[in-house]
């Protein structure tokens, strides 16, 4: 796949998620965020008014330290598309 389908997937899976009007499971949610913001080179703070959403949401961030942009967007991509093979 190449750069523009990458992205063009990624935009479809990002759209996917914010049409999704169900809760997501916690686990979920924090790695589509970690993915999300290295996919998207975005390094600014968590922004939740509650230290405690804002430690898991930073050490998402820290897990995912090692991930290049392509290879977040595709993680991002295929936890998506799993999700919703598999969701109950």
């Amino acid at each position: 796949m190449n750069a523009e389908e990458l992205e063009l997937k990624f935009r479809e899976a990002v759209d996917r998620i914010n049409a999704h009007d169900e809760p997501f499971p916690a686990d979920i949610l924090l790695k589509l965020y970690a993915y999300y913001k290295k996919a998207t080179n975005d390094y600014g703070q968590p922004g939740s008014r509650k230290p405690l959403i804002n430690a898991f949401k930073t050490n998402a961030l820290f897990q995912a330290k090692d991930i290049e942009e392509e290879e977040a967007k595709q993680h991002y991509i295929d936890l998506v598309n799993n999700y919703f093979l598999y969701r109950k």
